[in-house]
C-alpha cells in the first residue's frame, strides 16, 4: 500500500458512521450483513448507508455481493490487512516485539478472516 492508498482508507475511516460500519462488518467476518442490518445496527438510513458503503468501497475496506434479493457487505480483508501493514511496518524502529501483543492480535485475526473466505 501507497500513502495515497493510505490516507484515503483512513480518510475512509474518518467518519463516525463509517467507522460503526467497517467495525460492525469487522465482527461478522466474511460472512457480511445486509445493508438493511448495518443500517439498523448502525442506527442509519439507507440513503446515508449507501453513502458511506460506496466510501468504504472505494477505500478498498468493503465489498459487496448479491445473495437473493439483498445486498451483502462484508470486509475486504486484504484491503484491511494491508492498511494495518503499511501503519506497523516500521513499527518502533525495526523492533515490532517493543509493540507488544497489538501487532500479533492485528494479524491473527486478518488471518482467521481470510482462512473463513
Amino acid at each position: 500500500m501507497d500513502q495515497r492508498s493510505a490516507v484515503t482508507a483512513l480518510s475512509a475511516l474518518a467518519h463516525d458512521n463509517r467507522l460503526s460500519i467497517f467495525r460492525q462488518l469487522v465482527k461478522c467476518g466474511p460472512s457480511g450483513m445486509t445493508a438493511g442490518n448495518i443500517a439498523r445496527d448502525v442506527g442509519i438510513g439507507a440513503t446515508a448507508l449507501s453513502f458511506h458503503l460506496k466510501e468504504l468501497a472505494n477505500a478498498g475496506l468493503v465489498h459487496s455481493w448479491r445473495d437473493g434479493r439483498y445486498v451483502r457487505y462484508s470486509i475486504e480483508v486484504e484491503g484491511m490487512r494491508e492498511l494495518l501493514s503499511f501503519l506497523t511496518e516500521d513499527c518502533c524502529n525495526g523492533q515490532p516485539e517493543l509493540c507488544g501483543t497489538t501487532i500479533k492480535r492485528a494479524q491473527s485475526v486478518c488471518s482467521l478472516q481470510v482462512r473463513d473466505n
